[in-house]
């Protein structure tokens, strides 16, 4: 199996601009150095948004699926086999990785068949790449739920606020009571200003948090958020991808 990476946060940090962003850095630099496969894991789909890919097939849709041949496929149809032949249909390639999304499923109750797939999809797909990427809901419910394997690297991402990573502290003390399975848990600091730069960086360490990179707020971001422009599109020189490369060095990517 290869690195598996996790992103989660407080909602509204900017934590799937940051995974979008990452997965913009790989793309460009690492020269298909990894087999990448990215989960968007979020209901809502913002991955796939910011990354401009059409989220036309997700596991939400693969629910309804499953759920109605429990009544309609023959007797003697092999489960297993009918299950791993709809996981590809709803594997979505791009140019330079694959894409599951999560989705919303159609009508009403929980989310938890749904769930229920994710961890078996994952079962068994992500044996299949080098680099799993993955942006999570807001929150811990999939971890505590142990929808994903075991992780290499959980990245928090807040924002500069004092209030911001007191939450930070607060998911990797969540995680730690859950026993959550990673080896490392790191801190993406979103949109600081310069002048509170020193001051955040500062705060982090007296909470005993490892902050692996302080993205400034970027105008650029800011511009391409507000139309809807794909991410991937933003140019080398802003601030915000810039500050990408440092945070890919300390993942060791």
């Amino acid at each position: 199996m290869g690195k598996i990476i996790a992103v989660t946060g407080k909602g509204g940090t900017g934590k799937t601009a940051v995974t979008a962003m990452l997965i913009r850095h790989l793309l460009k630099e690492s020269q298909n150095k990894y087999n990448i496969l990215v989960i968007d894991a979020d209901p809502d789909a913002n991955l796939a948004d910011a990354l401009g890919v059409e989220a036309s097939k997700t596991v939400g849709d693969m629910r309804e699926f499953m759920q109605e041949s429990r009544f309609t496929a023959a007797p003697d149809t092999d489960k297993q086999r009918l299950f791993e032949s709809k996981i590809f249909e709803i594997l979505i390639e791009e140019d330079g990785y694959d894409m599951l999304i999560m989705g919303k499923p159609e009508g009403s109750g929980c989310y938890c068949f749904v769930n229920n797939l994710l961890r078996g999809i994952m079962d068994k797909t992500v044996v299949n790449y080098d680099l799993v990427l993955i942006d999570a809901a807001a929150g811990l419910e999939h971890f505590s739920r142990k929808i994903f394997p075991e992780l290499d690297d959980l990245i928090v991402v807040t924002d500069e606020s004092r209030r911001g990573l007191t939450t930070a502290e607060r998911i990797r003390d969540l995680a730690k009571e859950m026993d959550l399975k990673y080896k490392d848990l790191h801190v993406i600091v979103n949109k600081v200003t310069p002048e509170r730069r020193e001051k955040v960086l500062e705060t982090a360490i007296g909470l005993g948090l490892k902050v692996i990179g302080a993205v400034p707020f970027d105008q650029n971001l800011a511009k391409f958020d507000l139309v809807g422009d794909p991410l991937t599109g933003l140019p080398d020189d802003s601030p915000a991808i810039v500050e990408m490369k440092q945070v890919v060095k300390e993942l060791g990517l």
